[in-house]
């Protein structure tokens, strides 16, 4: 069969891009493999932590840092910084006191007693879990028993400020947030059903102790 010297000609060019782009194809797989999976932005996601954290190998005890200048409490794992919350701390006439704490205790959907002889809860009642008056919303989580802990709260709007009787306050979708972390990592896991229930039950008081006591630092 005879082929015209422009019929061979198209073919040549023809069989030539195909190998081009063939070439571009193979080349662009690894750069695009290579960015699956990773924020490199390093902006966090939905629960605070960054995708480029979340896709990272961890070693390394979970230790805590509440901040009270900055009012920020900040979570690490090993020597990475994994979250940060911002919280309320205790007022100039209530401080909350700084040092080195373990958390060994966390109750959920606690009840509330008004401390014995504290002037500011002069005249007020106890209220149980779930009771629409009950200050400490969702959690507990005790690190200088028995007066100081990490609780939500529903005056969010004291986050940022110097506001409490000398407790840490959060919002209460990140208190949960931090108190799952928290028993994940002191020993004491729980399946989603079983926090489900918890969070929905609010009027059961559940008591966890950790295996593995969890440190906290307060600072100035």
């Amino acid at each position: 069969m005879t082929i015209s010297r422009n019929t061979l000609a198209a073919l040549t060019l023809a069989i030539l891009g195909l190998t081009a782009t063939t070439a571009c194809a193979q080349l662009e797989v690894p750069r695009t493999a290579a960015l699956v999976g990773r924020d490199t932005s390093g902006n966090p996601d939905s629960t605070g932590i960054s995708k480029a954290v979340a896709n990272r190998t961890l070693d390394g005890p979970l230790t805590l840092r509440a901040d009270l200048s900055s009012r920020i409490l900040t979570v690490m794992q090993g020597d990475t910084k994994i979250k940060t919350y911002s919280v309320a701390v205790g007022s100039e006439r209530y401080p909350t006191p700084t040092g080195s704490y373990s958390i060994r205790r966390i109750v959920w959907n606690p009840s509330w007693h008004p401390p014995p002889g504290a002037a500011w809860a002069k005249g007020k009642s106890a209220k149980g879990p779930g009771d629409p008056g009950n200050p400490m919303k969702v959690v507990k989580i005790f690190f200088h028993e028995p007066d100081y802990y990490i609780h939500g709260t529903d005056a969010v709007e004291s986050l940022g400020d110097a506001a409490s009787h000398g407790c840490l306050r959060m919002d209460p979708d990140e208190v949960a947030d931090l108190a799952k972390l928290i028993m994940d990592h002191g020993g004491q896991p729980r399946g989603e059903n079983w926090f489900w229930r918890i969070i929905h039950s609010r009027r059961e008081e559940k008591e966890v102790y950790l295996d593995n006591p969890i440190s906290l630092t307060v600072a100035d």
